[in-house]
């Protein structure tokens, strides 16, 4: 697998609690992300576990995130929180970001929408620093953090006087990566319905992110060149740029 299939979600991996194969039961047994395992020691255990899929054939929405975090924390020699606070958040102002709430904003941390049974869901204490650092999810944050962040990529990679990346780094990252003849797996058509990345819903994906490829094929709103993702409990962001 390379890089690009992690970013992009064809490297082979999957996430246990999708799905009942025996590679997803694998990841169940050795608790792959394991909140109370380090994202270094959760990486070895899933090394020797197998794939689901050869990498670059199938789009399916994984762990590879996770992977990428702790390639991260490979080259930079710095632990992922450390290395997001010091490339990303503190340049772009983001104060409330972090991997947990800091005492200061504990009275500001919403409580989740009860279910229809008027049950909270299960969602990870977030009052506390896991020793998870999880590349794919799990961080906290604030409404006006989370758009400094999203008006970064908007504007190709700068916000004010931050510059994060180049626009044509931006560009890359939010072009469709993904190979002709790509195949999904029934289980990742059924999760991810309209914000999937496949032809029938006119998208693809880029380098993190669901883009839109084609006009009159999806129910949300957008156009072609919108890129978004939706994470596991509802922070959506979507950015529609203007096409030169």
């Amino acid at each position: 697998m390379t890089v690009q299939d992690l970013m992009r979600h064809t490297a082979g991996f999957v996430y246990g609690q999708f799905g009942e194969q025996l590679v997803h039961q694998a990841y169940r047994d050795a608790k792959v992300l394991d909140r109370e395992q380090s994202l270094a020691e959760n990486v070895t255990k899933l090394a020797k576990l197998p794939l689901a899929h050869h990498p670059g054939e199938v789009w399916e929405y994984s762990v590879s995130v996770d992977v990428l975090g702790r390639v991260i924390e490979v080259v930079s020699g710095m632990e992922l929180d450390r290395f997001i606070a010091e490339r990303i958040t503190k340049p772009l102002g983001m104060a409330a970001t972090d991997f947990y709430v800091h005492e200061p904003d504990l009275p500001r941390l919403a409580l989740a929408q009860l279910g229809a049974d008027g049950k909270p869901p299960t969602l990870p204490d977030v009052t506390q620093k896991a020793r998870l650092l999880s590349g794919g999810g799990g961080m906290v944050s604030s409404a006006a953090d989370y758009l400094r962040f999203a008006s970064m990529l908007l504007n190709g990679g700068q916000n004010g006087e931050a510059a994060l990346l180049s626009p044509r780094t931006v560009q890359l990252m939010t072009s469709d990566a993904l190979p002709p003849g790509i195949a999904f797996t029934e289980r990742a058509l059924r999760m991810n319905q309209d914000i999937g990345p496949t032809p029938q819903m006119g998208q693809g994906f880029g380098l993190g992110f669901a883009v839109r490829t084609a006009p009159g094929h999806n129910p949300l709103p957008g156009s072609v060149g919108t890129f978004y993702w939706t994470g596991a409990w509802g922070t959506t962001f979507g950015s529609i740029p203007r096409r030169s």
